[in-house]
C-alpha cells in the first residue's frame, strides 16, 4: 500500500485487529474511547504513520503506534506487523470484567421453577391424589 493513500481511523483498528468489526471500532471512535495525542478522534480522520492512539475496548486498554497502514483485514500473524503495542504490562495482564454472579446459562439449583425429576419427587411424597 502506498504512503500517501488515505486510511479512516476505524478502518485501521478494525484491519489490525483491535476490534472485531468496524461498526464497532466506529461506534468506539464516537463514544470517545478511541484518542489521538490524549484528544479523542472521528472515525473518518486519517491515520499516519507515527500516529500513537490510546484504545479502549471491553477487554483491554491499548497503547499503540502506527508503523505501517494497512486497509484490509488479514490474519494476526501479519496485522502484527503494522503497528507497535506501547501497553504498560498493568493494563495488558488487567482482568476483563468479572461479573459478581457467574451465569452459564442453566438453572441454578433451588431457585425458580421445579424441573420435571423435582414434581415427581413431591408427587410421590404426596402420595395418590383421591
Amino acid at each position: 500500500m502506498s504512503t500517501n493513500e488515505k486510511i479512516r481511523v476505524d478502518k485501521y483498528l478494525w484491519a489490525i485487529r483491535v476490534f472485531k468489526t468496524r461498526s464497532q471500532a466506529s461506534d468506539a471512535c464516537d463514544g470517545g474511547k478511541v484518542k489521538l495525542n490524549g484528544n479523542t478522534v472521528k472515525a473518518a480522520k486519517p491515520v499516519a504513520i507515527g500516529d500513537k492512539f490510546e484504545v479502549k475496548t471491553e477487554a483491554r486498554k491499548w497503547v499503540i503506534e502506527v508503523v505501517g497502514l494497512i486497509a484490509n483485514r488479514v490474519a494476526y500473524t501479519e496485522a502484527v506487523k503494522y503497528y507497535v503495542d506501547n501497553t504498560p504490562d498493568e493494563d495488558k495482564l488487567a482482568p476483563a470484567f468479572i461479573p459478581s454472579v457467574f451465569q452459564t446459562g442453566k438453572r441454578q439449583t433451588k431457585i425458580g421453577r421445579p424441573t420435571k425429576k423435582d414434581r415427581r419427587s413431591l408427587d410421590d411424597f404426596m402420595g395418590p391424589e383421591e
